[in-house]
């Protein structure tokens, strides 16, 4: 019965036209919409509608959270599921934005909500996904990194990620696949990356990737998507057969859009 109602009001959403001014933020907001073939257009338009209306919307400090904001963090949490198997990330029920840098005062949380370790004050963040809880976003943050996609962070790429990862019961690098074959493949490949990259970082080499992707598998994740959608022709360049792994799980190619 739920199901039902769900489907019919994201029916009736749909039924509404795509706000003119919401489509200057996504050309704005979104480097590569305007890449994105006439129907993948289409069809991220209509994700955004449902996203924004279904998800709690809170602003930190004071900040007010207009349509570009919601648009914005909709178009690029919505640009990862534009090919795969989703339900709105179901995970995510309440998104709070904060105008710049917030400071958690609580000890670090892994990500199914237990602490990590004590930690002596607060912890500068720019965005935070727990397994269980809201999805935390900087503003500031993502106006510059939207501006500059060349540099490759995205924050809302980022914590999002972490989302789909978490779609398993398990921040632990590897998304849910189809069939073991996948599986097989997607730890051949990534655990080889991803010790690369941490020898990388210990040894004090240049990397591609950023070296915040060496914490762990979850954030190698996060990081690679980062790289994946602002960096595709350089990723595939540089790393190939996990380039060709992620275009395989997102079922995009964005190295042929930019």
């Amino acid at each position: 019965m739920f199901s039902w109602w769900k489907n019919l009001k994201r029916k009736r959403l749909l039924e509404k036209p795509f706000p003119t001014q919401w489509n200057d933020h996504l050309e704005s907001n979104l480097p590569y919409y305007s890449l994105l073939p006439e129907k993948d257009q289409k069809h991220l338009k209509d994700l955004v509608q449902i996203f924004v209306a279904e998800k709690d919307w809170h602003g930190g400090e004071g900040l007010d959270i207009d349509d570009e904001i919601k648009v914005t963090i909709a178009a690029h949490a919505c640009l990862l599921i534009l090919k795969i198997p989703h339900d709105y990330y179901n995970n995510v029920i309440s998104i709070f934005v904060y105008p710049s840098t917030v400071l958690t005062p609580k000890p670090a949380m892994n990500f199914f909500g237990g602490p990590l370790e004590p930690v002596l004050g607060p912890v500068p963040i720019l965005g935070a996904a727990h397994y269980n809880g809201p999805l935390i976003l900087v503003w500031d943050s993502i106006k510059r990194e939207v501006r500059h996609p060349e540099k490759g962070h995205n924050v809302i790429f980022h914590e999002f990620a972490h989302k789909l990862d978490m779609m398993d019961g398990y921040a632990d690098g590897t998304p849910l696949l189809k069939g073991q074959k996948k599986y097989k493949e997607w730890a051949e490949v990534c655990t080889k990356e991803f010790e690369n990259l941490r020898d990388d970082v210990e040894k004090n080499r240049d990397s591609f990737f950023d070296p915040y992707g060496a914490t762990n598998e979850a954030e190698f994740f996060a990081v690679i998507t980062e790289y994946f959608f602002t960096k595709p022709k350089r990723m595939k360049e540089h790393h190939p057969r996990l380039y060709g792994l992620f275009v395989d799980f997102y079922q995009q190619d964005p190295a042929n859009y930019s």
